[in-house]
């Protein structure tokens, strides 16, 4: 809810410059998310682990957790 002195900044009037990027629609997506599938198996087969380590991790901030998220999916393939 907004204070009575404050008021919403909106200009209607304003033109939108330039558009970075579109997101393209998804023709059918399951087939897409079997893809994504498909690359995860590979990856599990490839590496000989999952991306992240199982389990329940807490953390004190988001950056703390995307921190932690990024050294395990740097992390080196497991050795046999």
């Amino acid at each position: 809810m907004l204070h009575r002195s404050m008021k919403a900044i909106v200009n209607f009037d304003e033109k939108i410059g330039k558009t970075v990027g579109r997101q393209r629609e998804i023709a059918d997506s399951f087939e897409y998310a079997m893809g994504l599938q498909k690359i995860a198996s590979q990856l599990l087969r490839a590496t000989g682990r999952g991306l992240c380590p199982k389990g329940v991790f807490k953390f004190k901030t988001h950056e703390e957790a995307d921190a932690w998220m990024l050294r395990m999916l740097a992390r080196p393939a497991k050795k046999d």
